[in-house]
């Protein structure tokens, strides 16, 4: 179906779909089935990212180029704005459903999968729930029509660390003028506007850190080179990541988000959000590898066989479905029923799911998992970053037992 007919129809069947429509606030029980909206989201992201992802997903990784078409596309569909309100652009979607798209995005091609992840559940939805009306129409409308937005938390000396950031944020008449340095800041080079988080008084530690709105060509604003990460072998190098500097950047007080001293918690509640995206993210990447090492299986001949016949290789292929299937549940779960134990918990076992799950598959692949000419090795580096943006492994750890104790007054 032609892009423009695509459209047109998903806009169609959202209208129809509204009365079907549920979110996430709605939900009080877990169940595995979808809505006729999920499902119909997931089938629209399965055909595009089969149709438009995955046949141009390896040139992306080796030319490091950013996916601005299949953005665009994307964009049109409604999807950079998937729970954002209708009346500023958006589709009004649940956390469910843009999880499914992203996993579904993601199996398709890693990088693209990411971006949608990132502008929508830390920057979009960020702006759609605690902005006020203002910040709405110069944060938020534009950002579901084609402008992407960015998140600016972890620092040289700071990452999940939040309390202990330095970027530095005082008050100067009705403005609040910043300096520091973020990193790791993902689509800051194609970006028009970021989340920034800096401190106005240190020793208040996380009760002095206040959440900004920084348009990213204010002046004072400097992006720096695109990371290379893990040497030559970049795992999403389509993904552009870099530091950003803010040289006594000047924002009009009206750009903060809730009040000073709200920053610590606003920054908590989004990487709760977030943490589902990359769950998602894991599981659409250890689904491509399985896909990878079953078509690959089919084909290949050993020992007067294929490899499907043998057991060694079936043994792994079973316990690779368990491990997509295992994350896949947990990262519906806390799609449903959003708390810092669940997105913690869904994270911490669809990254290692799916570095296990793309470890199979280069080794069914043997020497040709290691060859760019296969993705295998793609899968193998994309799914590792899974278990360290958001939060490393060990954070996630944490926190299930922090909230786990909690729960059972055992602290």
């Amino acid at each position: 179906m032609a892009t423009s007919a695509l459209i047109q129809s998903t806009k169609l069947c959202f209208y129809t779909l509204q009365g079907v429509k549920a979110t996430a606030s709605q939900c009080r029980a877990f169940t595995t089935k979808l809505t006729d909206q999920q499902q119909y989201i997931q089938d629209l992201c399965r055909n595009f990212s089969k149709n438009n992802l995955k046949p141009n997903a390896s040139k992306l990784d080796l030319a490091g180029r950013f996916p601005f078409d299949e953005i665009k596309k994307l964009t049109d569909l409604g999807l950079m704005g998937a729970n954002v309100d209708e009346e500023y652009g958006g589709l009004g979607l649940d956390y469910l459903s843009l999880a499914i798209a992203v996993e579904e995005l993601s199996r398709g091609c890693a990088s693209t999968g990411m971006i949608v992840s990132i502008h929508n559940f830390l920057y979009a939805n960020l702006v759609n729930e605690k902005g006020t009306q203002e910040q709405k129409e110069q944060f938020l409308r534009d950002f579901t029509k084609g402008s992407i937005g960015c998140f600016s938390l972890s620092e040289p000396g700071a990452g999940s660390d939040v309390a202990s950031i330095k970027t530095k944020a005082r008050e100067d008449g009705n403005y609040w003028v910043l300096r520091g340095k973020k990193s790791w800041v993902s689509s800051a080079i194609e970006g028009s506007a970021t989340i920034v988080f800096a401190t106005f008084d240190p020793e208040l530690k996380h009760k002095g850190i206040a959440c900004f709105l920084v348009p990213l060509d204010a002046e004072g604003v400097f992006r720096g080179k695109k990371e290379p990460i893990i040497g030559v072998s970049l795992c999403h190098r389509a993904v552009t990541a870099c530091d950003l500097t803010l040289e006594d950047v000047r924002i009009p007080k009206s750009y903060v988000v809730g009040e000073p001293g709200d920053g610590f918690r606003i920054a908590m509640e989004q990487l709760d959000q977030g943490r589902i995206g990359i769950a998602a993210h894991a599981v659409g990447i250890a689904q491509a590898a399985l896909d990878t090492a079953i078509n690959y299986a089919k084909e290949r001949v050993a020992f007067g066989k294929s490899l499907t016949r043998l057991p060694s290789v079936k043994d792994r292929l079973t316990d690779m479905s368990i491990l997509v299937e295992t994350a896949r549940l947990l990262t519906y779960r806390a799609a449903t029923n959003v708390s810092t134990k669940n997105s913690a918990m869904a994270k911490y076992v669809a990254g290692r799911n799916a570095a296990a799950v793309a470890d199979h598959c280069v080794q069914i692949l043997g020497g040709r998992g290691l060859s760019t000419d296969y993705d295998a090795e793609r899968h193998f580096r994309d799914a590792r970053g899974t278990q360290i943006y958001g939060g490393v492994t060990d954070i996630q750890k944490r926190l299930i037992g922090h909230f786990l104790l909690k729960e059972n007054d055992a602290l």
